[in-house]
């Protein structure tokens, strides 16, 4: 399940939100707010496969593999690994947007070059069916999420029908052979294409996320928003001719190690450096925090509740840092100043590591906007530096098209105005696949321009 949260969006509008089911903004050319029209939205390239490199050991992998398989997010243990066994099928039904086959058929064709999948599209009888629906149609029975995935059912209607029976409990399966996923047909497509990837990944394998992951979709943070060169590694794992659905936890950890020097030989000579449990208190405050339904007094106090709890467990990895950010994202309306401290703690942590630097992406752009505020146009480009390409390595266009106008905005206060024109009609098209129709586009761009204190009325 994917959380409909703030989770790694750096002032990121109408990312979750529904778009008018009337607006064509998609497909037209739009009127950008200068006057010009708008570019058509941009996409990323033809996938090249291995999103990042593997860093971890083998012996931290295997760790991983087991919490990720063995578990359900709620924290339930399940007692047997569940797969499918044989060719998985996977059709799409329901209103489709504009790009959801396209982007189905691109990671598709990821699973069968990176994780050897034997998985393809079909118009016929599918093990998996993804059911492209409103966003309210989700959030009637799951208020906190973008998009799910749930066993045993092929459409919503066949959901609402059995939804409190044990038919559709991940921990009744011995196997996996029907499964349905529900995506939202009224959101930007990069919202789109996020839920593919976690929900698909998730039907063919690992049900959990862990916080203590920093290269894999599979950690509610979404800072990664496409699968990772590790989580095509855990795919793989998952369906190697080692395992087998009905296997239990000892069986599985006792196949591992043999399986991943096979499957990743690089791993076995990296040491191990696991991470403690991410406390069940600390998920819960976070998740208060950044998700749907709490008030402002009760963000802020569960964000202060995550920061307190990753101090007494002596963190210095990249879940300190989390805190740290989504602490200063709260308080940056009625506490710059403090916000933008925490924004550095952020910062510094996040710069110990090469795992981190998208994550460190997001809190970059952050200090940039600070900057910008202060008429410091110059320093903001030096913390922009490189954010762009880093943005758009991890296809995101959100992020890319919000780095671009906080550049945009930066060159024109040191007087590099052609130039601040240029890049600012670049984040447009990326704006459109992003943030989605022009409205979106519109308000985003007026959130960055009023950052700069050189424009009337600024």
């Amino acid at each position: 399940m994917r959380l409909s949260t703030a989770f790694g969006l750096l002032m990121v509008l109408a990312a979750c939100q529904p778009l008018p089911r009337n607006d064509d903004a998609l497909s037209r050319a739009a009127t950008a707010p200068t006057g010009q029209r708008m570019p058509p939205m941009k996409l990323f390239a033809e996938s090249r496969g291995g999103r990042g490199q593997i860093n971890a050991s083998n012996a931290d992998i295997a760790r991983d593999f087991l919490d990720l398989a063995f578990r359900l997010e709620s924290g339930r243990e399940l007692p047997v690994l569940t797969r499918f066994e044989g060719p998985i099928r996977v059709r799409i039904t329901g209103n489709l947007p504009s790009g959801m086959a396209t982007e189905l058929d691109r990671v598709l064709k990821r699973m069968r070059s990176e994780a050897g999948l034997d998985i393809a599209r079909s118009s016929g009888a599918a093990g998996i069916t993804i059911q492209a629906v409103t966003g309210d149609q989700i959030r009637r029975y799951l208020p906190q999420a973008a998009c799910f995935v749930v066993p045993n059912v092929a459409s919503l209607n066949e959901y609402a029908g059995v939804r409190r029976r044990a038919s559709v409990s991940w921990a009744s399966l011995t196997t996996r052979s029907k499964i349905a996923i529900f995506i939202p047909n009224d959101v930007s497509p990069q919202e789109m294409r996020d839920c593919l990837h976690e929900e698909l990944a998730q039907a063919l394998g690992p049900l959990n996320d862990l916080y203590r992951l920093d290269s894999s979709v599979f950690n509610d943070d979404n800072i990664h928003t496409v699968l990772t060169a590790f989580d095509m590694l855990i795919l793989r794992a998952f369906y190697a001719p080692e395992l087998r659905s009905g296997m239990t936890r000892d069986q599985v950890a006792a196949r591992l190690p043999a399986l991943l020097a096979r499957l990743n030989p690089g791993g076995e000579h990296r040491p191990s450096n696991p991470l403690n449990e991410t406390p069940r208190a600390w998920i819960e405050a976070i998740q208060s925090a950044l998700g749907p339904g709490a008030s402002p007094a009760g963000r802020l106090n569960a964000a202060s509740t995550a920061l307190k709890i990753a101090t007494r467990q002596g963190w210095s990895d990249h879940r300190r840092a989390f805190a740290h950010y989504a602490f200063g994202r709260l308080i940056q309306a009625s506490d710059p100043d403090s916000a933008l401290a925490h924004y550095r703690s952020a910062d510094a942590i996040y710069s110990r590591t090469p795992q981190t630097r998208i994550h460190r992406a997001f809190v970059r752009a952050q200090l940039a906007a600070h900057a910008i505020a202060r008429g410091q146009g110059d320093e903001a480009l030096h913390l922009l530096n490189g954010q762009a390409e880093l943005a758009r390595s991890h296809e995101n266009a959100a992020l890319l098209a919000s780095i671009q106008m906080l550049q945009a905005e930066a060159l024109e206060m040191s007087g590099r105005v052609s130039q601040a024109r240029a890049i600012r009609r670049d984040s447009l098209g990326w704006a459109r696949y992003g943030f989605g129709p022009e409205w979106a586009v519109r308000a985003k761009l007026s959130e960055v321009a009023a950052l700069n204190p050189t424009r009337s009325g600024g």
